[in-house]
């Protein structure tokens, strides 16, 4: 049964330690961006998704959720619309190095980068291996909710291959935030994927004439709320396995590799 979320924001000194205590010292990061999703939606649809579901999965599962991140690297979607706020990769790695190491201190022993912007993955990636090189202890999970399950991934790539501001992101808004949607623009906001085939990553600028790749017209509410179902209920399940995951061995990252018998 889901209860209130725990907000890291919410809590004193005093109360965070038992928080991490009763959640095997996890954490959730909800990590979002802040840019262009076409004529028909909000420029803060990815941190108010990553925010909702990490809200929704603290509630099942305990899980303290540390304050959203709602700027990430969008340096993808150019200056040709206004709304983008975007951090250069070598900074979102090093912020995000620095929330970690910080959460750490403070008790965190197992991360969950929850991340709902595509572009965020390689300056995540680069700060979970950041994080797990410097704390022996740490163990960090990269989560993309667009792809936390099959069935979720296939809602999402549904009309586009390099979707977005698609069908499966207004649908979503649609159910958990309609003040983010403009209903009157969305039945002209399709626009094709134009990336098939081709060599090279080029920036939106060059493969959407409005910033949407998909088809946002063939959204409906009712999808939107299954989808977010699914989404919250095949994290909650991947958290609460992390929960009692441990390395498969228990070698130490700086320890000299000393051959034993069977090691």
């Amino acid at each position: 049964m889901d209860s209130a979320p725990v907000l890291w924001s919410e809590r004193t000194w005093e109360e965070i330690p038992p928080a991490l205590a009763g959640a095997a010292h996890a954490a959730l990061l909800p990590v979002g961006a802040t840019e262009q999703h076409g004529p028909h939606l909000g420029c803060g649809m990815d941190f108010v998704l990553a925010e909702t579901v990490c809200r929704a999965v603290s509630g099942r599962t305990g899980v303290p959720m540390l304050p959203s991140l709602p700027y990430g690297c969008s340096l993808g979607h150019s200056r040709r619309w206004p709304g983008t706020i975007a951090l250069d990769p070598l900074l979102m790695t090093e912020l995000v190095r620095q929330i970690g190491t910080q959460a750490y201190h403070s008790g965190v022993r197992r991360l969950f980068l929850v991340n709902a912007h595509v572009t965020n993955v390689a300056p995540l990636r680069c700060a979970l291996e950041l994080l797990r090189a410097t704390h022996d202890d740490l163990m960090v999970a990269l989560v993309n909710t667009a792809t936390v399950s099959e069935r979720v991934r296939a809602a999402h790539f549904a009309d586009a291959e390099d979707w977005h501001a698609n069908r499966a992101e207004t649908a979503l808004m649609q159910a958990l935030a309609p003040d983010l949607v403009r209903a009157g623009r969305i039945a002209d906001a399709d626009d094709p994927d134009r990336t098939a085939g081709l060599v090279f990553a080029h920036p939106v600028n060059r493969t959407s004439r409005n910033g949407v790749t998909g088809c946002p017209s063939q959204a409906s509410p009712a999808e939107g709320a299954e989808l977010f179902a699914w989404m919250v209920e095949d994290l909650a399940a991947l958290v609460r396995r992390g929960l009692g995951e441990t390395p498969p061995l228990p070698h130490s990252y700086d320890g000299p590799a000393v051959p034993t018998e069977g090691a």
